[in-house]
């Protein structure tokens, strides 16, 4: 059936529930559906939007099929998105009916938006003109259409004075309609002023949007050297062709900076689309991307699933983010689909990282990807001097945790009065509380982790389900007073710690779980930003995109955290957050310095941070990676089973594992427990699958489940194809 195709008496539905394949629906005379098309139908007891499939209509007994109930008054779901549905779902393992979810996670947006009833201004003229009516005509002499309360405040008067001139026929009644999200933006509001190396840049990334085509250009600058103002050329030049763009940005905290940037560029925001958004926002913007009125939208990873109607760029910005990465449901990694996405519409797709992943690292090598590299930043402004901070040899205070090195460039610091940046990765006071007198530890009731201590709130915290419980006196297990001790750092504790040193210095703490939520997030990185807080502690979200024009200190305050826990991408994630936060420093050209407190100063990844090399740290990681046949030289899927008891996710583990086929270039490691056992009450057992690159890991999944036992109970079975966690 292609898709202009009309279905005339039954038709595939795909509807947002775990179903492997449309279910078929009777068309009732006289209703048009087509390929695409987002209609009501009954499913059980309730209704639920759907999508007409693709395909054929199942051959079931035409007297049988429940009907169609509705189509909306909606552009149907393009072909390409249809696909692309289509090939997640393959990729992924999910049912094709979740992948279908999240596009149609705007239900209120199938219908058209209202038009407003409003007034415009006509040839007749007022019998008697006074001041305020002098007023009103004035006002509405532009030729467009009013609300009357509008025009009545634009004008200064009563609403009683427009009634009175539409009586004589100076007004009459129009329809107004839907006013767009934002304005449209305009490419020529403030051309860019690029340097030699960023206009070369961009004229190959124009050269791909004008060229048309699919194409993936890795866009691999330094920090501060100007990526983003590169990649608005290659926005600028989809727009001028009438295309749609879609920037992907990997954290919401970031999007208010660039919506600012972008504005200041073309003269207007992109729309907005991520979990924050207003639910009437949601579909509106949902609702006139899919018209194509709405032509650029500034997103997190779900925006990755908007109808859009003639989409010609996607920008991935930080594209080796972990934030890409959806763990819930449908697994799926933003970055790889929206190259997937471009590739099934045609159009090119831009990458920009100042720390790419390896596996767009190795693409780049080997000519799948282009790579355009800026190795300097604008207007030639020198990168920080990198340090290490030998620990064993200048260690800290008892009871403390900064080393005095650090504290003295803190001090001159302040003294110049610029800003410091202090950066652990750890929320909250203290990742352990435990008892001196009994050794009693506080751990999670329904998780296998310790609770964090948040002092500022006066509770015990698991970052993984979110249980709380107030921070008690005596200790639960032994009763004894005021024996409770802190174990380790976190942000808070650091922050007390600086307090204590500086007492006199403006000290702001920014974590994802600050109280305030986004909004209050916001407000502290733009006090930043105008230098009303001389030193900054802060988790990875400081590492982010940010642009704090004072911050010329920035001390990482356990540079070894993230080489400790054994995940195979350990040493990359590792370098990419440290390299991104010492990057903060020094962005508009002030001498600068980033110092990195380490029990391992020898370690690869701190030689190649200090020694600004990084092609020093691919070539060793990449190198790695290729003898160890790991991605992108090797393929891996996770597959975790949890249960309510330890016996039943064991067993399901241990039987799927038996039902594996038998492969040359395939193998499985475990069942064993996940390094987070037991998680919201459920414990969890892992399989690795591992295979060449050319394996067909999916296939051989896919035939591994249908083999073993059959999901019971309160058994479930999740996987994950190319995991990026390994908890």
């Amino acid at each position: 059936m292609s898709q202009d195709s009309p279905f005339s008496s039954a038709a595939p539905v795909l509807v947002p529930m775990p179903a492997e394949r449309p279910y078929t629906y009777a068309v009732p005379p006289g209703m048009h559906v087509v390929p695409g098309s987002i209609v009501r139908v009954p499913l059980g007891p309730r209704q639920v939007a759907g999508v007409v499939w693709d395909g054929e209509a199942g051959t079931v007994d035409a007297r049988k099929l429940r009907p169609i109930e509705q189509v909306f008054d909606c552009p149907p779901v393009s072909q390409d998105m249809r696909r692309f549905v289509d090939w997640v779902s393959q990729y992924t393992l999910s049912p094709p009916g979740m992948v279908a979810r999240m596009l149609l996670r705007a239900p209120e947006a199938f219908d058209p938006e209202p038009w407003t009833e409003g007034i415009a201004l006509t040839d007749q003229r007022p019998e008697r003109l006074t001041g305020a009516r002098e007023r009103v005509l004035e006002t509405a002499a532009d030729g467009f259409a009013w609300t009357r309360s509008g025009l009545a405040h634009a004008a200064g008067v009563s609403s009683s004075v427009i009634d009175g001139l539409r009586e004589q026929g100076v007004f009459e009644t129009v329809m107004i309609p839907p006013r767009p999200v934002v304005p449209e933006p305009d490419t020529t509001y403030a051309a860019a002023e690029l340097m030699a190396d960023q206009r070369m840049a961009a004229d190959e990334l124009k050269a791909g949007v004008e060229d048309g085509g699919f194409r993936v250009t890795l866009l691999d600058g330094v920090t501060g050297s100007g990526k983003t103002e590169v990649y608005f050329e290659a926005v600028a030049a989809a727009l001028e062709k009438g295309r749609q763009v879609l920037i992907l940005l990997p954290e919401i905290a970031l999007t208010h900076a660039f919506l600012e940037r972008f504005q200041n560029r073309f003269g207007a925001k992109p729309a907005e689309w991520h979990s924050d958004l207003p639910p009437r926002m949601r579909e509106r913007v949902w609702r006139q991307v899919a018209e194509g009125t709405l032509k650029v939208v500034a997103g997190a990873r779900s925006a990755l699933f908007l109808p859009f109607q003639d989409l010609g760029l996607i920008v991935v910005d930080e594209e080796h983010d972990p934030a890409y990465k959806q763990e819930d449901r449908v697994f799926y990694n933003a970055r790889d689909m929206a190259v997937v996405r471009a590739h099934i519409g045609g159009f090119p797709v831009v990458l920009a990282s100042a720390t790419p992943s390896v596996e767009s690292r190795v693409n780049a090598m080997q000519g799948r990807y282009g790579r355009v590299v800026l190795s300097s930043r604008f207007a030639d402004a020198a990168l920080p001097d990198l340090r290490t901070i030998d620990m064993r040899r200048a260690p800290p205070a008892r009871g403390g945790f900064l080393s005095p090195l650090l504290l003295q460039r803190m001090a001159a610091t302040l003294e110049k009065g610029e800003q410091s940046l202090l950066f652990l990765n750890r929320r909250g006071y203290a990742p352990l509380t435990l008892c001196r007198s009994c050794g009693h530890r506080f751990g999670c009731p329904v998780c296998s982790s310790w609770l964090v201590e948040h002092r500022f709130r006066g509770q015990l915290i698991c970052h993984h389900c979110g249980h709380s419980e107030r921070r008690p006196d005596a200790c639960p297990e032994c009763g004894t007073v005021d024996h409770l001790v802190a174990c380790g750092p976190g942000v808070e504790r650091i922050a007390e710690e600086v307090v204590s040193h500086f007492p006199e210095a403006r000290t702001i703490v920014l974590s994802s779980d600050i109280l305030g939520g986004v909004r209050r997030l916001r407000l502290e990185l733009e006090a930043i930003a105008n230098g009303d807080a001389d030193i900054v502690i802060g988790t990875q979200l400081v590492a982010k995109g940010h642009n704090f024009p004072n911050m010329t200190l920035v001390g990482v305050v356990d540079a070894d955290l993230g080489l400790a826990n054994g995940d195979p991408r350990a040493a990359e994630r590792t370098y990419q957050l440290l390299s991104q936060v010492t990057g903060r420093a020094g962005r508009t050209g002030k001498k600068s310095l980033g110092l990195l407190q380490t029990y391992q100063p020898d370690h690869p990844v701190m030689q190649a941070i200090v020694s600004g090399d990084s092609e020093l740290f691919y070539e060793r990681e990449i190198g790695e990676r290729e003898r160890t046949r790991l991605p992108p030289f090797g393929r891996l899927a996770g597959v975790i089973v949890s249960a309510p008891t330890r016996a039943e996710a064991e067993g399901h583990a241990r039987a799927l594992r038996l039902a594996a086929p038998e492969s040359a270039d395939i193998f499985v490691l475990g069942p064993a427990e996940a390094p987070l056992s037991l998680l919201n009450g459920r414990h969890r057992f892992r399989l690795l699958v591992h295979g060449e690159r050319r394996s067909d890991i999916q296939g051989f999944v896919k035939a591994m489940l249908a083999a073993g036992p059959k999901v019971r109970g309160q058994i479930r079975v999740q996987v994950d194809i190319d995991p990026q966690s390994f908890l």
